[in-house]
This record gives structure tokens, C-alpha cells and sequence, in this order.
């Protein structure tokens, strides 16, 4: 009979494990999505909602500090010179151990400048950890960079 109640125990907490691991990884899934439809919205309004205070943003080799200071001083000003920006071939993968999530995306993207209707395609890749605190998961650490196709 102790025997029957440790599988039944452990039959349980692999179901819970398996039930939590889905629901992280459908937000998270929607973390690094919101923020990738800001990039395309050309706004970054509520993003901040997205990342932990002390985050960190790395961009194509440099440091750009924590998330407030990368929007105020790189990407908001970036995003106002654009006409569009937008992503195609899209692939991600999430890894959950928790309290933390690593993601990688791959993409390609096309921005088009507003000032001279110039076009510039990229291949691109990022990856980040979010960590899940009181429910919620946030993005510690981005990097991200890109080449010519």
C-alpha cells in the first residue's frame, strides 16, 4: 500500500510539474511576443511593464544598460525614425527551469526608414532570461544582433 501511494504522490507532482511548465511557457511565450508587436507597432509605451528594474540590454556588442535607459536613450529615438519595422521567419525556444525561462528567437526583419524610404533586411537573433516573480515572469537579460542576409 506505501508502495501505491509514492506512485500515486509522484504520478500527481509529475502532472502538476508538466501543467506549470505549460502555463510558463505560454507566458512567456506572450512576454517576448508583446514586446516583439511593440517593435512592429513602432512604440515601446507599457514595455517597461515587460522587464525587471535591473535589467540588462545588450545590443550587436555594446552594453546598453538597463531597459528604461536602452528606450530612453537607443530605441525610442531608433523606432521615431522608422516608417515600419516588421518580422518574418520567426522561430522560438523556451526553456523553463524555473524560477527562470531562457529564450532564443530567430528572425528576419525589415525596417523602412521614413526620411528617405531606405530599406535595410536583417538577419536576426536574441536571447534572453526572464525570471518569474509573484506570478508574473520578466525579462533580466536580453542580447540581440543581427547581419545581413
Amino acid at each position: 500500500m506505501k508502495i501505491l501511494s509514492v506512485i500515486l504522490l509522484s504520478a500527481v507532482c509529475a502532472y502538476s510539474q508538466a501543467q506549470a511548465n505549460s502555463d510558463d511557457l505560454a507566458m512567456v511565450t506572450k512576454t517576448i511576443s508583446l514586446y516583439q508587436s511593440a517593435m512592429e507597432r513602432l512604440d515601446t509605451t507599457g514595455t517597461s511593464k515587460l522587464f525587471m528594474s535591473k535589467s540588462v540590454v545588450v545590443e550587436s556588442g555594446g552594453v546598453e544598460g538597463n531597459y528604461q535607459t536602452y528606450v530612453a536613450h537607443h530605441l525610442a529615438p531608433e523606432l521615431d525614425e522608422f516608417k515600419s519595422f516588421k518580422f518574418s521567419d520567426y522561430k522560438v525556444d523556451v526553456t523553463i527551469d524555473l524560477p527562470y525561462a531562457f529564450v532564443t528567437e530567430s528572425y528576419k526583419y525589415k525596417i523602412t526608414v521614413k526620411k528617405d524610404n531606405s530599406v535595410a533586411e536583417r538577419k536576426g537573433v536574441a536571447t534572453s532570461i526572464l525570471k518569474k516573480e509573484n506570478g508574473e515572469w520578466k525579462i533580466m537579460q536580453t542580447h540581440s544582433s543581427s547581419r545581413r542576409p
